[in-house]
């Protein structure tokens, strides 16, 4: 099993009376992509703040690479790189001199900057804009430079604290390119997110957030296996086999929901194999199918269950 680069154990933040974390336990191996959601204000950033060392925990403990981020800061910022919600790249600069800059700082020489820049540069696929100033960059450039220069270090650990936030659709794509790769390459990734989707396609496990607490953890799969639900769209023949239609699959047990199509009605159902049930009612009820359709369910579904669920909210329908 790999081992754990990221390890929270209990964490607790307190500001004042409002309780920021309240027992949020996450463990990260090498290698390996974790995603973190939840709304505005469930607690995420402040998670990353403390794994980073840019917050003190009111309670519990973490590790980072196996130092404590409490007692061995130092150590810890040895560790890891991070790329925050903005870009955090200076725009008068150009792609090259901004990455150098780091490594300076750093304390690299300058011909050792220069080199690292530009193997940096060619990784984010980023050597022709090099010497162009980054406020001519896209956002998606801008993006893939932040994270760049979070890696100058060469750190073993990443914390992407909503690092698509404003993109458009292929230049989120390039960033999530570029997040496999980190992983692939064996560092160890958390990243906080709202964009489900984005959850979906890159995390191995997932910890969802509420209002401080962990409400859910699992990887993608499972965690729609348990909490999401299966739908079944059955598209009637003519509108009026829809109430019989209704009637049938109520009276075999079945919740059917007729859609605003007017032709169509929904059921959940356990399995794939619960259509040739839904089918076999119908068809004893004496109506026409025009059309079927089994709908899996999605981290969307999962996601709004659990966290209006947590919040003592009725769950949308």
């Amino acid at each position: 099993m790999a081992k754990p680069m990221i390890e929270a154990v209990d964490v607790i933040k307190s500001f004042g009376d409002v309780k920021a974390l309240n027992g949020v336990n996450v463990s990260v191996p090498e290698g390996s992509i974790h995603g973190l959601l939840g709304h505005n204000g469930a607690g995420k950033t402040t998670l990353v703040h403390i794994l980073s060392t840019l917050l003190p925990p009111t309670g519990g403990s973490a590790r980072i690479c196996g130092f404590d981020v409490a007692t061995r800061p130092k150590e810890v910022r040895r560790c890891i790189g991070l790329t925050g919600q903005f870009a955090s790249v200076d725009e008068q600069l150009n792609g090259r001199e901004n990455l150098a800059l780091v490594a300076r700082l750093l304390g690299a020489s300058r011909r050792q900057a220069v080199a690292r820049a530009d193997e940096l540069l060619e990784t984010f696929e980023l050597t022709d804009a090099a010497k162009r100033p980054v406020l001519q960059y896209s956002g998606g450039m801008r993006r893939r430079l932040d994270i760049a220069a979070s890696l100058v270090g060469g750190p073993r650990v990443i914390f992407l604290d909503e690092p698509t936030t404003g993109l458009d659709p292929n230049a989120r794509i390039g960033v999530w390119e570029t997040i496999e790769r980190l992983a692939k390459d064996g560092t160890a990734v958390l990243l906080t997110t709202q964009y489900l989707e984005e959850a979906d396609r890159l995390c191995e496990q997932i910890t969802v957030l509420s209002e401080g607490s962990v409400v859910a953890g699992g990887n993608p799969a499972d965690l729609k296996a348990e909490v999401g639900q299966r739908m079944v769209t059955v598209t009637m023949a003519a509108e009026s086999d829809v109430p019989v239609a209704v009637k049938a699959l109520e009276g075999a047990g079945i919740r059917a929901t007729p859609q605003e199509s007017g032709k169509a009605i929904s059921a959940p159902v356990a399995a794939a194999a619960d259509l040739a049930v839904v089918v076999r009612i119908l068809s004893d009820a004496d109506t026409e199918i025009a059309e079927l359709a089994l709908t899996e369910p999605t981290l969307d579904d999962v996601y709004l269950t659990l966290t209006h669920e947590a919040a003592g909210k009725p769950v949308p329908a």
